[in-house]
């Protein structure tokens, strides 16, 4: 919670709304020569065209499944339920609410991409036609990301629009592999948007 107060004031915050912020386990990362580091999930190169470690996603997809059903079993529905994260984080919530859980409200990221053989498009091509809609997308990238670069980012999102996603990809100039306090903003109204404050104020997950 502390960067976010620090880029734009205050805690990320709604009245009618839960908000959890999980930091990553610390792991083994393959990027880094095998050194535990505060990540998701396994890398092989930190490249789109590197093939997915399905074993390690397999572990985040348990824990995010777990803080889903958490909030479904006190009542809260799916359709209430957005889930987002920064880079790796952003990813792991592509998958949750593409390929684990698609009846979630909405998925944001900013500064993430999927690898070009993800388990997410095969996933989505298999389903393509249905009247189910996905959860709604809204990513964000910066273009001067030197990590992610502006163009896998890009390439993501068309993919996953191409494949009955529907959402907004938005540009953040002058921006590094880093969180903006517009960015954070703009997802706060975003959310607001996609799940308004009920007659009752049910409590919800961010």
């Amino acid at each position: 919670m502390e960067w976010i107060r620090f880029l734009i004031g205050k805690d990320m915050q709604f009245p009618h709304l839960k908000v959890i912020i999980p930091t990553a386990p610390v792991q083994p990362y393959t990027p880094l020569d095998g050194e535990p580091s505060h990540v998701w999930f396994d890398r092989l190169a930190i490249s789109k065209k590197a093939k997915e470690c399905q074993p390690s996603m397999e572990n985040a997809y348990e824990y995010v499944k777990d803080l889903i059903n958490i909030e479904k079993d006190s009542g809260i529905p799916a359709n209430r339920i957005v889930i987002g994260g920064f880079s790796m984080g952003g990813a792991l919530a592509l998958h949750a609410g593409f390929h684990v859980n698609q009846d979630l409200a909405g998925i944001f990221t900013a500064s993430s991409f999927l690898n070009d053989d993800s388990i997410v498009f095969e996933t989505l091509r298999s389903r393509q036609n249905e009247q189910k809609p996905l959860p709604k997308l809204l990513m964000y990238h910066g273009d001067r990301d030197s990590l992610v670069p502006l163009s896998w980012g890009k390439e993501t999102y068309d993919k996953l629009i191409a494949l009955d996603a529907s959402g907004e990809f938005k540009t953040l100039k002058n921006t590094l592999h880093e969180l903006k306090a517009k960015e954070l903003l703009e997802i706060q109204e975003w959310i607001l948007k996609l799940v308004p404050p009920l007659e009752n104020d049910i409590p919800n997950k961010l």
